[in-house]
């Protein structure tokens, strides 16, 4: 409790903490627009293949339907083919009695020679028509996205040591400034590959900029409100979602909405160079002078006379003890050496690497719900208002553990169950997904809470640190998993629903943790396996366990 009573007489709740958590919460805004980017800017529109009957033909001057008969077959919709022409042009189709026969006496097709002519009516550009992902090359839309994802796990790994070295501000500055920077010129790249390569970069920054504000955030803030803060944080990325409906809404082109959704992260960089260093992360780098000169001004700040007359000797007496105990280091092999803990991770691990798989696996395919595509993304943020409540409401009343499982179970029978939905039922489709999306949601709550109250306090970071791997592993797994349709249609959604079920149930092989006494030792953890009972904590055993809700979907 050193630093806490650091806090209060600098002014724990004054004016300073106000404006620094409203400013670090507006790029979390944005932070859904670059996460659901992909299902506006990799949009697939209609298409067919251009077809020229003759050296003057252009684009801009189209067959008429009935003259496209000859050039182009027919699909089982009774709509012209969106990958083969006829080799040879069929020209007795346009006679009043022409037909295209049965099906042995099929003329012969080719895959599309001249490129295809996409409907524009609802989007004006997106990357699938600037560089024809369709047909044999539609693979490599959903491969952007799992660069995206690769890049946000890099990130989380890269800056999180970076941050750990330079200090939290730095790496959120960088951050802020990269993601500016990689999202305009992946907004005008020339080329897919160098497109790839800057939603990469997209991704780590992102990764940058959760991780230094979360550690800011609850730096700054104390424990009676961290609650209130976070709730505050998850909330702006739910109004996120809305936000990005309505600039996907208003910019049909994909270049400017990515240039569109990259431009307030300069901004961010900007008014960044206000916010103070860490003072733990200054003290522990021997800054302590530095550590002072921010807390005074803090103290300013919230009108603190108390505050001002922090000296260094006082500063340093009251966090020993909390530098002493962050000197001893844990790695992640001591997650595996004993058998409770053993369980607890390979089981976290499991639980998470499904939630954000089968997250992702919803939240990035909305063209394929049959809905419009802005309606649907409003109706999916909006899901999350209700659902972070319940879900609060559960985990504090009914248990961690239930609240983990049931939410993975119902997440995936609803995706089982869709798959039986028939297609023309946008409505009830719809709404089962929306569903099962907030079912997911609810489980990304519960990840953040569950795992920070189920690793003992000596290795807390590290395990927490290994399962949120474990989520970007499926969030960038996730968009390729939906490939294998090309075999089977309905193969994709038995694979997010089954991992979400099996998942669910190893969640009931974890302890409960709601009003228990948080480990300390790894010995506390093996000691509780073995007796299979716990004690009761009657202290405040909830604070800062909550951070999940501005981590969420991330």
């Amino acid at each position: 409790m050193g630093f806490e009573s650091i806090l209060e007489k600098v002014g724990s709740m004054g004016k300073f903490q106000a404006m620094h958590v409203i400013l670090l919460a507006f790029p979390i805004l944005f932070m859904a627009s670059h996460n659901l980017l992909q299902n506006f800017v990799a949009a697939v529109p209609s298409h067919r293949c251009r077809v020229r009957p003759d050296a003057n033909a252009t684009e801009e001057e189209p067959l008429g339907q009935d003259l496209l008969r000859a050039f182009v077959p027919l699909d089982q919709d009774g709509r012209p083919d969106k990958c083969r022409m006829y080799t040879v042009p069929q020209w007795h189709l346009l006679t009043a009695n022409g037909t295209q026969g049965n099906w042995s006496d099929q003329p012969d097709t080719q895959p599309c020679a001249d490129g295809w002519v996409y409907d524009r009516s609802q989007f004006s550009a997106t990357i699938v028509t600037e560089w024809d992902l369709v047909c044999n090359h539609k693979s490599l839309r959903d491969m952007v996205q799992s660069f995206y994802m690769a890049g946000v796990l890099a990130g989380s790994i890269v800056f999180g040591r970076l941050s750990d070295r330079y200090g939290r501000r730095t790496l959120l500055l960088w951050s802020h400034l990269q993601l500016a920077v990689s999202g305009t010129c992946g907004a005008f790249a020339p080329s897919f590959p160098l497109f790839c390569f800057w939603r990469f970069l997209a991704g780590m920054a992102l990764s940058g900029i959760i991780l230094n504000t979360l550690c800011l955030c609850v730096e700054w803030i104390p424990t009676n409100i961290r609650t209130a803060v976070m709730t505050f944080c998850g909330y702006s990325y739910t109004f996120g979602q809305l936000l990005l409906a309505g600039i996907a809404y208003g910019i049909r082109n994909n270049r400017w909405l990515n240039f569109a959704v990259s431009i307030p992260f300069y901004v961010f960089f900007l008014y960044s160079w206000w916010f103070p260093e860490s003072v733990r992360w200054l003290m522990m780098n021997n800054k302590a002078e530095l550590a002072l000169k921010h807390l005074k001004r803090v103290a300013m700040l919230n009108s603190k006379e108390e505050g001002k007359e922090l000296t260094m000797a006082i500063l340093r007496s009251n966090m020993e003890a909390e530098l002493t105990s962050s000197k001893a280091k844990y790695g992640v092999l001591d997650l595996f050496k004993t058998p409770t803990l053993r369980r607890t991770a390979f089981c976290t691990m499991l639980v998470w690497f499904a939630t954000s798989f089968s997250y992702y696996a919803l939240a990035i395919d909305l063209q394929g719900f049959g809905v419009n595509i802005y309606l649907i993304q409003v109706i999916f943020g909006a899901v999350d208002i209700p659902v972070k409540l319940v879900g609060i409401w559960a985990l504090s009343t009914i248990g961690r553990r239930f609240t983990q499982g049931i939410c993975l179970i119902l997440a995936g029978v609803v995706i089982l169950i869709n798959i039986f939905i028939p297609a023309d039922l946008h409505v009830l489709k719809t709404t089962i997904v929306a569903f099962g999306k907030g079912c997911l949601a609810a489980s990304f709550s519960c990840c953040f809470i569950h795992a920070s109250e189920l690793y003992p306090t000596v290795i807390r970071q590290t395990g927490v640190g290994l399962v949120n791997t474990m989520a970007r592993i499926g969030a960038m797994v996730s968009p390729v998993i939906r490939l294998t349709s090309d075999h089977l249609p309905f193969l994709p959604m038995v694979i997010y629903g089954s991992v979400a079920v099996i998942s669910g149930a190893s969640a009931f092989c974890l302890p409960e943790t709601l009003n228990i006494q948080l480990p300390d030792t790894i010995e506390d953890v093996e000691s509780r396996g073995r007796q299979g009972k716990v004690q009761k904590n009657d202290g405040n055993l909830k604070q800062g366990v909550q951070i999940a809700l501005m981590e969420q979907e991330i």
